[in-house]
């Protein structure tokens, strides 16, 4: 049944232009806007019906899905022509089985890698903004794939476009004044240790010289208390260390997108206790300032009806290009953004 689902989605999508077809640059645009534009349903559709198939057995970690899945992002920054920040054709960051095992207790798990990816900037490339997102899942459990195309399948795609968005404006001539690192961590959901490997043991790049993470977990569905308004995402953590972040975040999306920005997990009091729940904490803990963007939890969340034929592909769209724009601004304004908060994070 999900595979008849899936194909009539894909037919959908297939019947749908893609911005891309038509781009051309117009030195008039707003630069944003234009490349922002690229991003789009039809495009997050067709990497997410792969990539939140059967085929990659809900890419637990470490296990052959899982390879499946950073096989397809590595193959796919090299078809973009986005360099590794490694060196080459390499593009994993491994993380060993044994470090994994000693730092989660929900089971043994294999060797695993992060993906990572890199735009270098063009007049302060020591200067970093991180794009992540979690690239695998829970797997197959009594049978059932655990296909993970909202958590966090949405998040993974955004990038892809996120990053492809970015490739163009560089060839033409127009990319960014800092550099970007896509980041895409493995173990998220055994205790954040892709995103804990790279803060904590093996920084590729000094995180004294990160300006921000923001992060992306689960932005492809509505949770129950949006029904009637679906146009939002939750924004947890952007005002925790930056308030020039913050205020920056809430400029882009006023003039872009317009979503519903929406703080109710951003509560200290809060108990989901969500800020401590994904990849951006072990930056934040760093005192890089972050932004956390989520649709909230719903009847599908770690189940095997988390598939891509549930997606909103209209409300991912502008979620991503949200972010997208976010990037934009705080890699291409003059000044880096402050954590004016850093000293008394907690």
């Amino acid at each position: 049944m999900k595979k008849i689902l899936y194909v009539a989605s894909a037919l959908a999508f297939m019947a749908c232009g893609s911005s891309k077809d038509a781009f051309n640059d117009d030195a008039n645009k707003d630069q944003s806007a234009k490349y922002a534009s690229t991003i789009t349903a039809k495009d997050l559709g067709e990497h997410l019906f792969t990539y939140a198939s059967d085929e990659f057995e809900g890419r637990e970690t470490g296990e052959p899905g899982q390879k499946k899945a950073v096989e397809y992002l590595k193959n796919f920054y090299i078809n973009q022509g986005i360099i590794s920040p490694l060196g080459g054709n390499d593009y994993f960051q491994e993380v060993p089985a044994d470090w994994i095992n000693k730092n989660t207790r929900r089971g043994e798990f294999k060797d695993s890698e992060n993906v990572v990816a890199f735009i270098k900037g063009s007049e302060k490339p020591d200067e970093i903004i991180v794009i992540s997102a979690h690239l695998d899942h829970e797997g197959v459990k009594d049978g059932e794939v655990y296909n993970g195309a909202d958590d966090d399948g949405s998040g993974t795609v955004a990038m892809l476009e996120i990053a492809e968005a970015f490739q163009m404006a560089v060839k033409n001539g127009k990319g960014p004044k800092r550099s970007i690192l896509f980041l895409h961590v493995t173990g998220e959901e055994k205790g954040l240790l892709g995103s804990k490997y790279y803060t904590d043991v093996d920084p590729i790049f000094p995180l004294a010289n990160t300006v921000c993470d923001l992060n992306i977990d689960m932005i492809g569905r509505i949770d129950d208390r949006h029904k009637t308004d679906p146009n939002f995402v939750y924004l947890i953590g952007s005002d925790k260390l930056s308030t020039e972040l913050h205020n920056l975040s809430e400029r882009v999306n006023e003039k872009y997108t317009k979503i519903n920005l929406d703080y109710k997990y951003n509560d200290e009091n809060d108990p989901n206790r969500f800020y401590y729940r994904s990849d951006h904490y072990n930056f934040a803990k760093n005192n890089v300032p972050i932004i956390f963007y989520f649709n909230g939890t719903h009847a599908d969340y770690h189940k095997p009806t988390d598939t891509p034929d549930r997606i909103n592909y209209e409300l991912l769209e502008n979620r991503a290009r949200l972010v997208f724009h976010t990037a934009w601004e705080v890699a291409n304004q003059e000044t880096r953004i402050i954590a004016d908060k850093a000293q008394s994070a907690k």
